[in-house]
């Protein structure tokens, strides 16, 4: 098995011990192989589960992968391959191939552009109030 180091803010390490601490994982590297797989199955349907237990934990957490929240909620393209989009974009500092691609799936008010412009600003480091954009007023 490879190992591979991460790095976690705090608050996030703290949220994860708890749920160690209440039984929900057996430990943090539980819990960690367990989240990767789960988004892995979201944005790969067909994918052959590799870590073990998977589901069994899966459904001991009750999670039900085909009610996934926010998944194709906006009408055939994937929410969550958008903000993985979004975020390359982001950090690449491709702010304009960004906006041009929510500009290109999302209507300007639908929910799901708004929390992708707000992802974007959030690597762009826009301070609110925001400048308005052609078309996003």
């Amino acid at each position: 098995m490879a190992k591979d180091t991460v790095r976690y803010p705090d608050s996030l390490v703290e949220d994860i011990e708890a749920l160690v601490d209440d039984g929900a994982f057996e430990s943090k590297s539980e819990f960690y192989r367990f989240s990767a797989e789960y988004v892995l199955n979201l944005l790969e349907p067909d994918r052959d589960e590799t870590t073990f237990s998977y589901r069994e934990l899966t459904a001991e957490l009750d999670i039900d992968d085909r009610a996934a929240p926010g998944l194709d909620a906006d009408g055939g393209l994937p929410f969550l391959r958008a903000v993985i989009r979004v975020r390359q974009l982001g950090l690449r500092g491709e702010y304009d191939a960004a906006e041009e691609f929510i500009d290109a799936n999302y209507e300007p008010a639908d929910r799901e552009s708004l929390l992708l412009e707000e992802l974007l600003g959030a690597y762009r480091g826009d301070d609110p109030p925001r400048r308005a954009r052609p078309g996003r007023e």
